[in-house]
């Protein structure tokens, strides 16, 4: 047991390096290549810092372990909302963009509510996940138009992800090996994460769903917390709020939607009864929450840690 909670342990640092190292090089390239910096910090990080959740997600359904796969997801979009959010918060209130209200978080309640129908089967197939990878490029695409209207002190908060770095090939090199080497110590991570949580869940007969919806779901969620506290504490608050809405959303369409393309996922129907409408819940939330003042004030964030907090207690005696 001990050597399980080691491993687990080991498989969560190991997974954050492995996902910092990940946004730093595919960062770093793509400014050599020429990308915004905006586009940058709206896109590249928010899919870096979901890359812990999408390996352990593959390695999960591949094992033929659904239900971790599906926890894990879940888990971690309340995570981002309720924990996240909320913490970072009450670290330092964040001020929220316009755009954030009216585009994004209304994006982020729309793919949630699209996984409705899709589970409603009892399954992600194949031709489901393609959809979802279809939500994704045209998610992408609209971010990627709609970047020039942003106000210049918006985009001047992304410069922080902009090294000034030239397109040679010294640098095109060191930036693939963090993305290679990255990558790996994802997948070691990962793969430690979902072995060593098996085994707990089956030693303490807790299903691997309530393993994935908090112990894995946090685990893999530390990206998102380590860039929101930083970008808080640097008075980046697009930035914060941006990667953890950004992070749901990728978390839904890519993750899932790769998964369930490269291995079919049956689904509980928990899921569908209690844990992705918990998961709605917390993003409807964070639209009054967002709103009002256009600012998460520090009460506001200590009512979606407390919401968080509620929703976990339920879903485990669910």
């Amino acid at each position: 047991m001990i050597a399980n909670l080691v491993l687990l342990g080991m498989g969560v640092g190991v997974l954050y390096f492995g996902a910092e190292w990940l946004v730093r090089g595919a960062t770093r390239l793509a400014g050599a290549l020429g990308v915004s910096p905006i586009v940058i910090g709206l896109t590249v990080v928010s899919m870096g810092t979901s890359a812990p959740e999408l390996v352990v997600c593959l390695v999960a359904a591949l094992r033929g372990n659904p239900d971790l796969a599906m926890g894990n997801v879940m888990g971690s979009n309340l995570a981002n909302i309720g924990l996240i959010l909320g913490l970072t918060s009450m670290v330092r209130p964040l001020e929220v963009a316009g755009r954030v209200v009216s585009r994004e978080i209304p994006v982020m309640i729309a793919v949630t509510l699209l996984l409705f129908p899709l589970l409603f089967d009892g399954a992600l197939s194949r031709s489901d996940g393609i959809m979802l990878i279809i939500v994704l490029g045209c998610y992408l695409l609209f971010i990627n138009r709609a970047v020039d209207t942003e106000k210049d002190e918006v985009k001047g908060e992304f410069e922080v992800f902009a090294e000034k770095v030239s397109p040679d090939f010294k640098t095109i090199a060191g930036s693939l090996a963090l993305i290679v080497g990255g990558s790996i110590g994802l997948v070691m991570g990962g793969r430690a994460i979902v072995l060593s949580a098996e085994f707990i869940a089956h030693a303490f007969g807790v299903p691997d769903l309530v393993i994935g919806l908090t112990i894995v779901a946090v685990g893999t969620s530390l990206p998102e917390l380590a860039t929101a506290l930083v970008a808080a504490m640097r008075k980046e608050s697009d930035i914060a709020v941006g990667n953890i809405i950004g992070s749901n959303v990728f978390n839904i369409a890519a993750i899932l939607g790769i998964t369930s393309t490269v291995s079919p996922i049956a689904v509980d129907s928990s899921i569908i009864r209690a844990e992705l409408p918990a998961v709605l819940a917390l993003s409807i939330l964070a639209f009054p929450v967002t709103r009002m003042a256009h600012q998460v004030r520090r009460w506001e964030g200590s009512i979606l840690l407390v919401a968080y907090l509620a929703a976990c207690v339920w879903l485990v005696r669910f």
